[in-house]
């Protein structure tokens, strides 16, 4: 199962900024891979995870701004076409090996 966070957040000021800033890094802390500018995915071994994930996103989320989360299956996760066939290094690695990878990986390139 994929748990696909897609958001768009106000940043005009430095507050919200600020909240932008934490809600990618929890992102980020729960281990989900940035796949687009304002999106992310997490690999969640079945449903009922794919659930607490959604559960934990609901209570952490920004109450400005458009947040929305989509739970697919790794084999609909798999059918997306990436036309110019882009991939960061993480996602890379997630998506053939399904491994998962701990720390020292700044750079998505």
């Amino acid at each position: 199962m994929r748990l696909i966070v897609m958001f768009d957040l106000p940043v005009q000021t430095n507050k919200q900024i600020k909240i932008y800033r934490e809600f990618v890094k929890e992102l980020t802390i729960q281990g989900y891979i940035r796949i687009q500018y304002s999106i992310y995915a997490k690999l969640c071994i079945n449903s009922d995870s794919a659930n607490t994930y959604a559960k934990r996103l609901q209570r952490m989320a920004p109450t400005e701004g458009d947040i929305r989360y989509l739970i697919i299956t790794e084999t609909q996760y798999q059918n997306i076409v990436n036309i110019n066939n882009t991939y960061s290094l993480r996602e890379r690695v997630i998506s053939k090996d399904r491994t998962l990878i701990i720390g020292g990986m700044n750079n998505d390139n």
